[in-house]
Parts: C-alpha cells; structure tokens; sequence
C-alpha cells in the first residue's frame, strides 16, 4: 500500500476521524480509541499501535498476554511500552494490502474493548479449578462445597458481610454457577 492508499483507506474507515501528517503519520481519534498508524523512517514498514490499558493493570497478567501472542493473537501483538499495555501490528507496507490492514484494525479494535477481561477471567477460571480439585481430594460433593462457600462467607472470610445478605446470595449463585459449569471436568 501507498502512503496515498493508506490515507484513502483510513478515510474510507474512520471520516472525519483522521488526522493526517503526511508523508509517514496518520491517527484516529474517536471516544472510545485513539489509534496511531506510522511508517518506519524509511516508510518501508507500517506499524498501527493502539493503547489498551495502563501496565500496572496488566502486570498481574503478564504471563498470559505473552501466552495468547504465541497462541491466539494472530497478525496482532500485546506490547509494553511508556507503562501501557499497547496492541500493536507490524508489516512491509509494500506487501500489505487494504483486507490485511482492515482485518488488523479490526482485531487491535477487538483486543482493545476485552482489555484484559479475558486475562482476568482465565485466572479466575484457573483458581477454581484448583478448588474444585481440593474439594474432589477432600471426597466433597458440589453440594457440600457450595455449603462451605456460605460457611466461609456466612463467617466473614470470603467477604464483606457489612454489604448485606444480598450480597451474600449474589456471590453465591455466581459460585454455584461457575462451579457447575466446570465440576465434571475436574478431576480430582
């Protein structure tokens, strides 16, 4: 693509969005993302950066992020750089066509409205596994564990029971949920 094909597509895309600063720098500003399109010095290379979160809140899942650029990322990237957590793509701009560079636009958009609720729900999900697994070692049914879980925050240990019973019940059924969910595909 062209510096010119580029502008035109990025104006085709995103309007009155775009700003411009020819020959090697584009962004787009809309409310919910600020996207940077830049040419290396030679503008042999593009690269599209898309800021995603602060670092501190994805420090927790570093070890995942790196997982899922090896795994499921496809043509994007998760990159740290300034203290953020950036979604990145990088190509040979002479090589890159209009599909490729709209189907990386569109997974650097999809990466950014998951931020790192994906991360964040395999922990979780990791962790009850690991319950579920102590439960099945300790001979406990769902049923029985579901009981401890009220025990526990019935005494205040799982938490705050100054929020009222509602709470309580509302964390309970999101328990007895997820612990259904994955119950059989544990073993112990």
């Amino acid at each position: 693509m062209t510096p010119d094909a580029i502008t035109e597509f990025l104006g085709d895309r995103f309007g009155s969005l775009v700003a411009c600063n020819p020959p090697d720098a584009w962004q787009v500003d809309a409310s919910e993302f600020r996207l940077l399109v830049l040419l290396s010095e030679d503008q042999s290379w593009l690269r599209l950066l898309l800021p995603l979160v602060p670092a501190d809140q994805a420090q927790p899942f570093l070890s995942q992020i790196l997982v899922a650029n090896f795994d499921f990322t496809q043509e994007v990237r998760y990159a740290l750089h300034q203290e953020v957590l950036w979604g990145v793509f990088h190509h040979d701009r002479q090589s890159l066509t209009a599909k490729g560079l709209g189907s990386a636009i569109d997974r650097l958009l999809l990466l950014k409205q998951e931020g790192i609720d994906p991360f964040f729900t395999d922990l979780l999900e990791g962790q009850l596994r690991q319950i579920i697994q102590a439960a099945k070692r300790q001979g406990q049914s769902l049923e029985e564990t579901l009981k401890t879980l009220d025990r526990f925050y019935s005494e205040g240990m799982m938490g705050d029971m100054a929020l009222g019973s509602t709470y309580q019940g509302q964390a309970l059924a999101a328990w007895q949920r997820q612990l259904q969910r994955l119950w059989s595909e544990v073993e112990p």
